[in-house]
Parts: structure tokens; C-alpha cells; sequence
């Protein structure tokens, strides 16, 4: 069915493509950090453009944007931090658009792959949300109280701070921006996988498979279709799942007790 230089699945390598320049040096730019900078260029440019022509009566262009900033206020931070989650606005937005940006060139033609699956850059921004909200802790409750309120929860016996204390230190300090980082990357990396899986498939059948073999091109044609909008899909969800936990994990920071 397939020759020998016909059909190649995809692979991990389609996440460490050859430099473009400054290759070996800490200079080095290859095709991930492209699309990256392609990313927030247009992230920067669209809300400039917003900015500049924003209107009383918006139109579709404006409407739009203001949507995504509504949705970050209303269905985040406000039912998670109610009016404390105020000043957090502009940061929580700042991040689940960058998200949203960094997460579809996975389907963008001539992309087509998105800037958060190569696991450095989700771990910035997990770090970021780490930093935050230890920061802001630390700031509200001071070092000690801090560390109380989230290594010695409230109404357990004292006994089982033994137990107890290891896992929330687990939790807090390493497992929140670990987890953070390793969900928003593994899903981009599983869409990019499956997309180059039934479009790559779909090239060979059409141009290289022989006789009836040619129609099932039409079946990976259709999956990669299906597969595309999901990953759209995927995209905003998971920088609706990233800002959420953000907003959680800053709300317990600043909590008395939790």
C-alpha cells in the first residue's frame, strides 16, 4: 500500500526544526520561535488597531474583541474572585489572550503549529502565574502567615500535618505550575500530531496511493477537517482552563483561610 518513500507519519522532530540562523549560538532562531513572535506581533497590533478606532457603538471588529475581555471578566475572574479579582483583570486578560494567540497558529495556513507546543513557553507562562501568586501572598499575609495558611490548612489534627504538610508543599510549590505547563503543551502537542497525521495522509493518498486506495484520501480529508476545528476549540479551552486556574490559584493565595 505505501512505497517506500511515500507515506511519513509525523514525529517528535516536527518540534525541533533546524535553526534559521545562529545556529548553536544562545542567538538561535528557528521556525517555533517565528511563529511565536509572528503571534504577538498580531496580538499586539489587532488590540492596537482597537484601540485607536474604538467606537461608543462598536462594530463586528470591536465587538468582538470586547467580547473575549467580557468573557475573561465575567465567566473568570468575577465568579472566582469576586471583587478582590478586580486588580487582577488586566493580568488574567493579558494571559488568556496571549493563550488564545499562542495556541491557534496550530491551524493559521503556512503556521501550522502552535507556539505553546514546544514546552518552554508554557513553562514561562506557568511561572508567571507562580510567581504571582506567591508574590501576592506573600505580600497579603507576609512570609509565615503565608506558608500557614497553605501548608497547615485549618481543622485538621495535628497529627496528620505529618502526612498532610509534605503533599500541600507538593502541591503549592511544584505540582500547580508543573501541571499548568505539561496540560497546555501536551494538548497542543496531541492537535499538531493528529492534524499532520490526516493531512500528510491525505497528500500521499491523493498523489501517491494507486487505484481504489485514492478514495480513502477523501476520509483523512474530511478527519483532518473535523480534526482542525477541534483544535480551534481546543485552543480557546485550554486558555480558558490555564486563566482559570490562575484565578484559583491567586484567589487561595489571598484567602485567610482555605
Amino acid at each position: 500500500m505505501f512505497s517506500s518513500d511515500g507515506f511519513h507519519a509525523p514525529s517528535i522532530t516536527d518540534f525541533f526544526p533546524p535553526a534559521l540562523f545562529g545556529d548553536g549560538t544562545i542567538f538561535e532562531f528557528n521556525r517555533i520561535m517565528m511563529v511565536r513572535l509572528i503571534a504577538a506581533i498580531a496580538l499586539i497590533v489587532v488590540f492596537a488597531i482597537v484601540a485607536q478606532r474604538a467606537k461608543v457603538v462598536p462594530g463586528r471588529f470591536q465587538a468582538s474583541i470586547e467580547f473575549l475581555l467580557d468573557f475573561v471578566k465575567n465567566q473568570i475572574v468575577e465568579p472566582v474572585m469576586g471583587h478582590e479579582g478586580k486588580r487582577f483583570l488586566p493580568i488574567l486578560t493579558t494571559i488568556f489572550l496571549a493563550i488564545v494567540f499562542f495556541n491557534i497558529t496550530g491551524v493559521i495556513p503556512f503556521l501550522n503549529i502552535a507556539s505553546t507546543s514546544l514546552i518552554g513557553l508554557p513553562i514561562i507562562m506557568a511561572l508567571w502565574v507562580y510567581v504571582l501568586y506567591l508574590a501576592h501572598g506573600v505580600k497579603k499575609h507576609g512570609l509565615g502567615g503565608y506558608l500557614k495558611n497553605s501548608l497547615f490548612p485549618p481543622g485538621v489534627p495535628k497529627a496528620i500535618y505529618l502526612l498532610l504538610t509534605p503533599i500541600e508543599f507538593l502541591q503549592v510549590f511544584i505540582l500547580r505550575p508543573a501541571t499548568l505547563a505539561l496540560r497546555l503543551a501536551a494538548n497542543m502537542i496531541a492537535g499538531h500530531l493528529l492534524l499532520v497525521l490526516c493531512f500528510s495522509a491525505t497528500q500521499y493518498f491523493f498523489f501517491a496511493a494507486s487505484g481504489a486506495m485514492k478514495a480513502t484520501g477523501a476520509v483523512t480529508f474530511a478527519a483532518g477537517f473535523a480534526f482542525t476545528l477541534f483544535e480551534v476549540f481546543v485552543a480557546l479551552l485550554q486558555a480558558y482552563v490555564f486563566t482559570m486556574l490562575a484565578a484559583v490559584y491567586l484567589n487561595m493565595a489571598l484567602e485567610e483561610e482555605h
